[in-house]
């Protein structure tokens, strides 16, 4: 603002006499005095011919025309510095707001990106269509190991840099008394942990249907084999029966003839009789087959059903055919009692071996050394009745001997062939060789099942060796991290230190995690599913340490927020301590949080008097959300609200009021003239046109956007 030319005076002039510039001086302020010699100056150098003012010229210039000049000067210059505040905090002001916008429109993106991914995760994770062989179900376990492993943490950390994130926008935004950040609808942090928890239920309990459904499956296998090898043998043994049955051979045969039908068929009686535990077993092991829902459950059913009609019609024509031999045993004679001995002892003696050489080469399935100890002694067991059933097949063998000694002795010319049993001698040898040779195969396969068990119960102590240790050693991080937040000694840049040193160890001792989660894979895929010699597993492994990265983010997300608060509130770090001091002391519980009885305590103790409108109106503000509990950085923002110098939306319409030359609105080129570049355009574009009276062409309305700035209005 340029001077009157009247007030282009010499450096010397003349009030009654000769007045010194001097003595002028003293009655104006430092700045003012400043500015007044400069141009004094700046008017003798460059403009020394100005000479001719009303005080040079007047032996004795009035008083108030010199007062006129003096307060001239006072405006110009007081002007110019209350315009250059008013553009110092409009920037400041419009600085805080660009930040916090872009702070919103990064947690809005975090924030759908993260939900978009659990709306993928979730209903793969509640898919619990089971697959019908156990390759597919192991390809399941394999995926969800890869999300466990690889595609959930980097998302655990986002979200809790996505809380993180939310928690330092409130805080800058309470700080600059702007209004509380809002997110979209359905991206606030509590729906962002409902969507999170609704994964983690549908998480829970997957792993273990897959393993549960691989067992179940396995077992199928089993039991497939078993009823294939057991119907296998009795359709053997039954091919050709019902022909056999069937024959009336009897109403040709002379007395001696029929009496040997009679006896053979009391034979095969006592065989029938042996292999209905056999044909139990099958339609037991079919049944089981249905109700686990074995997928070639329609073939199994269809051979089963066979055998069953088969066995149902074997003892029909049983029973008629003995009927049909004891109606002509009156006419037949006596029989050859060492051949009726004989199939009695060798038709037991035959199925016993069957049996044998089925329980021999039958497979089992174990889980722990006792269990295989279990076999093992069996298995010593029957090698023990080896003995007697030796002397079984000897005195077997001593029958068939004795009729051909007979034979041999009196001659005997007939055609000596035991009809009362098929089976014959060789047929006993062989199946006793091969019973010989299943024993001690059988043991082998014991034997190596004994060393993988103990393979597996190594792998076993290992993980609980190491779960022992890491367990413990979580919980005790834990601790560490919350006596550092409670802790009142120090400053918080050292709480940050003693945190971040926290953080480095935590961070360094990953590699003791993914070492047991790489030998819980081991047991995994060695079908090991409990260990008693720890009560950690690895879900709880995993828990604890998403909690204890969890946990060490948003403490150090507290500190920073209550150095934050510290640094724009003005509290001393005295200060600081006496708030921890006292919010310790009132947190009762250690919680963290103070409930409200223990709030209430803590403000009667300050002094204050509390009826019931003024607390309730203090816990709207300590604790908007209704939640019964008060922070520590609530507390602090209570305790500091009365004397915190934060500016308000009047103080940012005074301020556009000045740049505006006190009216109403202001312009465009008044915004481009008085604000930096960046910020004009920011006002420009989101300033509201003045739509009251008076205002020209292009004024815009500097008191709605101020008041919007501050959420005190709907603009």
């Amino acid at each position: 603002v340029s001077p009157p030319v009247s007030l282009q005076l010499p450096l010397s002039f003349s009030i009654c006499g000769p007045f010194p510039l001097s003595v002028l001086l003293c009655f104006l302020s430092p700045t003012l005095s400043v500015f007044l010699i400069l141009y004094l100056l700046s008017v003798t150098l460059f403009c020394p011919s100005v000479h001719t003012v009303d005080i040079i010229n007047t032996p004795k210039p009035d008083e108030r025309a010199i007062m006129t000049y003096v307060s001239c000067f006072y405006h110009a210059f007081a002007g110019a510095e209350q315009a250059e505040t008013a553009a110092n905090r409009i920037c400041k002001v419009l600085d805080v707001n660009q930040e916090n916008e872009k702070l919103m429109e990064e947690y809005e993106r975090l924030a759908s990106e993260l939900l978009e991914w659990i709306r993928r995760t979730t209903p793969w994770l509640e898919n619990r269509a089971a697959e019908k062989t156990m390759v597919e179900m192991q390809r399941k376990l394999e995926d969800f190991r890869d999300y466990r492993r690889m595609h959930k943490p980097p998302k655990v950390q986002e979200k809790c840099q996505l809380e993180i994130s939310f928690n330092t926008l409130q805080t800058k935004l309470r700080i600059s008394n702007r209004p509380a950040f809002m997110p979209s609808e359905g991206k606030m942090v509590s729906d962002i942990a409902s969507a999170w928890q609704g994964l983690e239920g549908a998480e829970k309990g997957y792993e273990e249907w897959i393993l549960t459904e691989i067992r179940r499956l396995e077992r199928l296998d089993h039991l497939a084999e078993k009823f294939c090898q057991k119907a296998t043998t009795h359709e053997t043994w039954a091919s050709g029966k019902e022909l056999i049955l069937s024959q009336k051979d009897y109403e040709t045969a002379t007395l001696t003839e029929v009496r040997a039908l009679l006896r053979k068929h009391e034979a095969f009686e006592s065989d029938l009789a042996a292999h209905q535990d056999r044909v139990e077993q099958i339609a037991a092991i079919a049944q089981e087959l249905n109700e686990l829902d074995y997928h070639g459950v329609a073939s199994v059913n269809k051979r089963c059903q066979s055998i069953c009609d088969l066995w149902d019609q074997l003892g029909t024509l049983t029973q008629k055919r003995r009927e049909a031999l004891e109606r002509t045993e009156k006419l037949l004679e006596t029989i050859d009692q060492l051949f009726l001995e004989f199939a009695k002892r060798s038709a037991p003696f035959n199925n016993w071996m069957e049996g044998a050489m089925e329980d021999l080469q039958d497979m089992f399935i174990v889980h722990t050394i006792d269990e295989v100890q279990s076999l093992i002694s069996a298995h010593e067991q029957f090698k023990a009745t080896l003995p007697e059933a030796d002397g079984e097949r000897q005195a077997i063998l001593g029958i068939h001997n004795e009729v051909q000694k007979i034979s041999q002795s009196y001659g005997i010319k007939a055609n000596l062939l035991n009809l009362y049993s098929t089976i014959t001698t060789e047929e006993l040898l062989a199946k006793w060789d091969k019973v010989k040779k299943l024993v001690p195969q059988r043991e082998g396969s014991l034997q190596e099942e004994l060393a993988r068990q103990h393979t597996n119960e190594r792998l076993r102590r290992l993980f609980a060796t190491q779960a022992n240790l890491i367990g413990p050693w979580i919980q005790t991080r834990m601790e560490e991290i919350g006596h550092c937040s409670l802790e009142v000694g120090g400053t918080l840049e050292d709480q940050m230190t003693q945190l971040k040193q926290f953080e480095h160890i935590i961070v360094t001792y990953k590699p003791n995690i993914d070492k047991l989660e790489g030998d819980h894979q081991h047991i995994q895929e060695s079908l090991v599913f409990d260990n008693k010699h720890t009560n950690y597993t690895m879900e709880h492994i995993r828990v604890g340490w998403e909690l204890l990265l969890t946990t060490i983010a948003r403490t150090i997300n507290e500190i920073e927020t209550q150095i934050l608060t510290r640094d724009a509130k003005g509290i001393s770090q005295e200060q600081m301590h006496e708030f921890r001091s006292s919010f310790n002391h009132f947190d009762r519980k250690k919680h963290g949080a103070m409930d409200t009885d223990d709030f209430r305590a803590c403000l009667i103790s300050m002094g204050y008097d509390l009826g019931e409108v003024e607390f309730a109106r203090i816990m709207m503000l300590v604790d908007p959300s209704a939640t019964g509990m008060v922070s520590f950085q609530s507390f602090i923002d209570f305790m500091t609200r009365e004397t915190a110098d934060t500016d308000t939306a009047e103080q940012v319409v005074a301020s556009f009021r000045i740049l505006a030359a006190d009216k109403p609105y202001i312009l465009v080129e008044e915004l481009r003239r008085e604000l930096p570049p960046d910020q004009a355009e920011y006002c420009i574009l989101r300033m509201p046109r003045y739509s009251g009276p008076g205002g020209s062409a292009g004024a815009l309305d500097y008191t709605a956007f101020s008041t919007a700035l501050y959420g005190e209005s709907d603009l």
